[in-house]
């Protein structure tokens, strides 16, 4: 059954910076865009502006005060899936992978490209139910993905999800035994690509995923490894 899905609203952007410049440039872009944007300057005044706001997304900066970015993102992953990039200054794998860890749709190192990132963020709202798309349900037995709804069932128990992590479920599901190289998901899935964005994004989200669908996430039976090349979906 296909079922079409329709945005019609202005999607708000929440820009979470301590850096009155970096905010500036941001949201000019993102308004040019057609946002409708707010600011933060903290990691507290975030939290309360989500609660107060709504955003549909949020660009959410590291190195904050008060709280850091990556307990804000902790937060926001009690209490919901609001899709959030990560502005960062930090280069190294480990911050990037942590940030994927808890719950992060993306990320943009800086210096960064206003361009690009403006691009990041219609990416990730696409891909989280911003854009009219082609809904159905996948069932595949104990496990059960609606696209209408954006929920995954795993022996009729709901499983809770970031956007991104619904996306390549999804993504893999409907074309199973299908192998896909890290770089393909990252086209497919984020519209990025291994020239802007770590292939080790795709390992983390896949690790996740495996955690929350599989019995036994080391002897995966839905999400499987093949190894040299990349991965693919088992009906």
């Amino acid at each position: 059954m296909i079922l079409p899905m329709t945005a019609t609203k202005t999607e708000r952007i929440l820009v979470v910076d301590d850096e009155p410049m970096v905010r500036e440039v941001v949201v000019a872009y993102l308004e040019r865009d057609g946002f409708d944007v707010v600011e933060a300057s903290t990691g507290t005044a975030a939290l309360d502006s989500v609660a107060e706001r709504r955003p549909d997304l949020i660009v959410l900066d590291i190195m904050l005060p008060e709280i850091d970015g990556f307990s804000v993102l902790t937060e926001l992953r009690r209490s919901g899936d609001v899709p959030v990039i990560l502005l960062t200054a930090r280069t190294e794998e480990p911050d990037r992978v942590l940030g994927l860890e808890l719950g992060a749709d993306d990320y943009v190192v800086k210096p960064f490209s206003p361009r690009e990132l403006v691009a990041r963020v219609r990416s990730v709202l696409r891909r989280s139910g911003g854009a009219p798309v082609a809904a159905e349900i996948l069932d595949f037995g104990d496990l059960r993905i609606d696209e209408q709804t954006r929920e995954v069932y795993v022996a009729g128990k709901l499983v809770e999800m970031t956007p991104k992590e619904f996306d390549l479920i999804a993504f893999l599901a409907k074309s199973p035994r299908q192998v896909f190289s890290r770089g393909q998901l990252l086209e497919q899935v984020w519209d990025s690509s291994p020239d802007w964005q770590d292939p080790s994004t795709v390992t983390v989200h896949v690790r996740r995923l495996r955690r929350k669908i599989e019995s036994d996430p080391e002897a995966p039976r839905w999400i499987t490894t093949v190894w040299g090349v990349g991965y693919r979906f088992e009906p």
